[in-house]
């Protein structure tokens, strides 16, 4: 990782944690949509990112959402698990190191068909993990699906966005 990219992803990860805590926090539809847009970072963390610093980035990230929110270790697990299925969805939609296109996962160098696969993946074992340990019950199970399928569906929307405002800001 290059001193440049270091500094980008400094920057991603207070910037997320910012807009997060500040505004989509406050964003609640119905109950059932809720953004999580501060995964964001670990979805765009290089792909040679140390598994072990890869761990303990989404323990930090989730930790810092969890003291702004007062939910002591939910974001932070559900952080941790998705960033320890990364590696393995990154294999599993890709043919091998050699067909990954750039040093991060992005829908510019990826396409459009991959960078959707491996965000929606995540971005469902976050949202799952989040909820089911924020309710911890089976007698909500249509309910709390229903949370994480229009919280996830939000959740994408906005990284798609994102995506594509900087690949037309960059161009």
């Amino acid at each position: 990782m290059t001193s440049r990219t270091f500094f980008f992803n400094i920057i991603r990860f207070f910037f997320l944690i910012i807009l997060q805590v500040l505004i989509l926090n406050h964003i609640n539809l119905g109950g059932y949509i809720n953004p999580y847009f501060y995964i964001y970072f670990i979805l765009l963390l290089p792909f040679s990112t140390p598994g072990w610093m890869l761990l303990l980035l989404s323990l930090v990230l989730g930790f810092s959402i969890d003291i702004f929110t007062n939910t002591i270790g939910l974001n932070a697990s559900a952080c941790v698990l998705m960033a320890f299925a990364r590696p393995f969805v990154i294999s599993a939609i890709s043919s091998g190191p050699e067909s990954l296109i750039g040093d991060t996962p992005s829908l510019s160098s990826q396409g459009l068909k991959w960078f959707l696969y491996y965000s929606i993946t995540l971005i469902l074992v976050h949202h799952t993990a989040l909820f089911f340990l924020e309710v911890f019950r089976f007698s909500e199970l249509i309910a709390t699906f229903s949370r994480v399928l229009l919280s996830g569906f939000f959740t994408l929307m906005l990284v798609l966005i994102s995506e594509y405002i900087i690949n037309t800001s960059s161009k």
